[in-house]
């Protein structure tokens, strides 16, 4: 084949692959940009042609423009016409909302120049800042957008928080307020939603026979890049406006830090891919939206069998009378159902099924006939500011939070939420501390 040849393919390869990639990411819209591309070649050679391009994807998520161009190049089964120039059939970039998402008031980014003119930065700082220039997780922290801390749960197993740095940062709250706060979300949702909290969610559940309560196993790690692209995609961005979006919220966290975590197989695999960061300001929206399908189908459960339900990030409540504690094992294995077919994993050793007549708790808050603390949790927080008051308080703040006064004061106004009296005893204990000098009370 001669270089004019050659010239004329690569051309050809460009043109189909970017009028593939401004569409959705499935066979039929495949077979259809290349017919239009393409109506000399044979069906047969144009379907083995679409099934090859398709099987470079990820599910929903579509390869690279390099990656399908390089395909195209040296596929059989790709044969533009050489004899002359193939006629461009690309349309402009443009913004265009799925129909569940038209009419949001979102900005309206066609390429990714626009992208960079609405954050402020550069192209070249779109691509090292969305990481489409990473190669896998095999990069120094310290070349990373994020930085990492491992901390001890209650349980004594490590979490690993991913915070982004104070430039990306600022990107992916402006993500937030812009774009992800303008999408509802499922009724069900609770966690990290204005308006709703942990008391709104427990208090659904407050006074039922039965409460059952269950986890979602690496809830963020679950959630990959395939996901957010295709959301952003739904939204109306183009693919290389999504591709950067997506990019700013997602990480692959670096080998060493994986090694450091001492995980299960599990986990190092969701950390080693693109993924939701715990830490990240965009996280737990994109979180919540991408988990709509699986709350409208447990929502859908729920009442078919006369029971409520709520979920407050990772955790899953459900409650109801005797007939529906009757049927819980049934029940179980259907919420297992939707939540596998869903993409998500159950944590077995975190399922509770509480009857009236234990202690119920729902987002850490007793639901068996009103909502409250638990007295345990109360009868902490109260020893906690006496020690305070006795012996100042540095020698309470054993984890080195860096504003204790605050973190103190935030737990007291959420008990105060909850019951307003045990609120006002903490409080008063509270208001006795000795801040100044973190010297005991002298009195």
């Amino acid at each position: 084949m001669g270089t004019h040849a050659w010239t004329l393919r690569w051309w050809a390869a460009g043109n189909l692959s970017a009028l593939i990639l401004a569409g959705p990411w499935t066979l039929e819209a495949l077979a259809a940009a290349t017919r239009t591309f393409l109506p000399a070649l044979h069906p047969r050679t144009r379907a083995a042609l679409v099934v090859g391009m398709f099987a470079l994807g990820e599910d929903s998520y579509p390869p690279t423009h390099h990656a399908l161009v390089g395909f195209l190049v040296w596929s059989r089964f790709f044969k533009p016409p050489h004899d002359r120039r193939v006629a461009a059939v690309l349309e402009p970039p443009r913004f265009a909302p799925s129909p569940p998402f038209v009419g949001l008031p979102i900005p309206s980014l066609a390429t990714t120049g626009d992208l960079a003119k609405w954050l402020g930065q550069t192209p070249d700082q779109l691509v090292w800042l969305s990481g489409i220039c990473r190669t896998g997780g095999g990069s120094e922290p310290r070349f990373q957008n994020y930085t990492y801390t491992i901390i001890s749960k209650r349980n004594g197993k490590p979490r690993l928080l991913e915070a982004p740095k104070p430039r990306l940062k600022a990107i992916q709250r402006r993500i937030l307020h812009e774009i992800l706060a303008a999408i509802p979300v499922h009724r069900c949702a609770h966690g990290f939603v204005s308006g709703r909290s942990s008391l709104t969610g427990a208090q659904v559940h407050a006074a039922e026979a039965v409460v059952i309560t269950l986890d979602l196993s690496q809830f963020f790690p679950t959630i990959g890049l395939p996901r957010i692209h295709g959301l952003f995609r739904s939204l109306g961005y183009p693919y290389d406006v999504a591709r950067c979006l997506a990019g700013f919220c997602t990480i692959i966290t670096p080998i060493a830090i994986i090694q450091r975590l001492q995980a299960d197989s599990r986990s190092q695999s969701l950390h080693g891919e693109p993924h939701l960061p715990q830490g990240a300001p965009t996280s737990p929206a994109l979180a919540n939206l991408l988990a709509w399908t699986l709350d409208r189908r447990l929502h859908g459960l729920a009442r078919a069998a006369g029971a409520n339900y709520t979920r407050y990030a990772d955790d899953l409540a459900f409650s109801g009378d005797p007939p529906f504690a009757k049927s819980l094992e049934r029940f179980s294995k259907a919420v297992g159902t939707v939540v596998r077919e869903e993409g998500f994993v159950l944590n077995p050793a975190k399922t509770r099924i509480m009857s009236q007549a234990k202690p119920q708790r729902v987002t850490g808050l007793m639901v068996n006939d009103h909502i409250n603390v638990a007295r345990r949790d109360f009868d902490t927080l109260r020893a906690t500011l006496h020690n305070c008051i006795r012996f100042g308080p540095d020698s309470q703040n054993r984890t080195d939070h860096p504003d204790f006064r605050r973190h103190l004061d935030g737990r007291i106004t959420w008990v105060e939420q909850v019951n307003w009296q045990r609120g006002a005893k903490l409080r008063r204990l509270f208001d006795r501390i000795n801040w100044r000098s973190g010297d005991p009370d002298p009195g």
